[in-house]
């Protein structure tokens, strides 16, 4: 087993531990890290690797939100958990579009869209309508505050939205925070309920990956696996808790100028450089 392999897989690690919960696509920014930093891997191993990391960052949600989205706990009133139950019914209906659509087009999706074309493309796109949708949405009040007054209805616009983050360079949680507050939720609601819905799309789109690939790895395939996963764990927790904090007294433009100016670069280093 290489160190500098495992390195590598720190190094992804730390990437999609940060630009999963980011609004600035993980996806995107793993296939262009690929470019410069290349596992030695099968191809069949990285595609799978850049989904099945992602189990890290979920669980960062899962420990975090533990007590939030557990409807069992003995702690709680039965008003209290009807409505952990009425948080869990709402995310199913919002994950059903992407789930439906993932799985039809998983496979044309990877043949198509995975290049740094597609990445470049959507990453300036949807930083200017972040922009643009932010500064729209200046001095105006959200409906939803709660997730209480998160209608079905609304979960699945919100659902509909997140199918764009089958594009890679989208940002899942890019697309559905950008829907949330278009369609009147806060920002905090926004975050919070995009966070929900990477649950179970994230154990459906690693299942999915990890069938296709097969269960025979080998031990350093397992050893990079685990410490890409591991490293965006960890750094997950940090991002998640980042992202809360600075939603509270700021918007989501710097992220969007950040896709921009990412998007403007990557289209400059494939031009002159390759």
């Amino acid at each position: 087993m290489d160190f500098t392999e495992i390195l590598k897989a720190i190094i992804l690690g730390i990437v999609e531990g940060i630009t999963e919960w980011l609004p600035i696509s993980s996806t995107g920014h793993l296939i262009l890290l690929d470019e410069i930093l290349t596992l030695k891997v099968t191809p069949e191993f990285m595609e799978m690797f850049r989904v099945v990391i992602q189990l890290g960052a979920i669980m960062a949600v899962v420990i975090l939100y533990f007590n939030k989205l557990n409807p069992f706990s003995s702690k709680k009133s039965l008003q209290e958990k009807k409505n952990t139950m009425n948080i869990w019914y709402k995310v199913i209906v919002g994950v059903f579009p992407a789930a439906i659509l993932g799985i039809l087009f998983d496979d044309w999706i990877n043949a198509h869209f995975y290049n740094y074309i597609t990445v470049a493309i959507t990453l300036i796109v949807y930083g200017v309508l972040f922009i643009i949708i932010e500064n729209n949405n200046k001095g105006k009040r959200p409906l939803i505050n709660s997730f209480q007054d998160l209608s079905y209805k609304t979960a699945l616009y919100i659902g509909l939205f997140q199918v764009l983050s089958l594009i890679p360079g989208t940002s899942r949680s890019g697309a559905t925070i950008l829907g949330a507050i278009i369609l009147g939720t806060s920002r905090s609601i926004a975050a919070e309920y995009s966070f929900f819905l990477a649950i179970p799309v994230m154990f459906g789109a690693s299942a999915l990956k990890l069938i296709k690939f097969g269960f025979s790895f080998t031990g350093s395939e397992i050893a990079i696996l685990l410490t890409g996963m591991i490293t965006a764990f960890v750094v997950s927790i940090i991002a998640i808790k980042f992202l809360l904090k600075y939603i509270r007294n700021n918007d989501f433009k710097a992220f969007g100028w950040y896709r921009i100016v990412l998007g403007i670069l990557v289209i400059g280093y494939f031009v002159i450089f390759k």
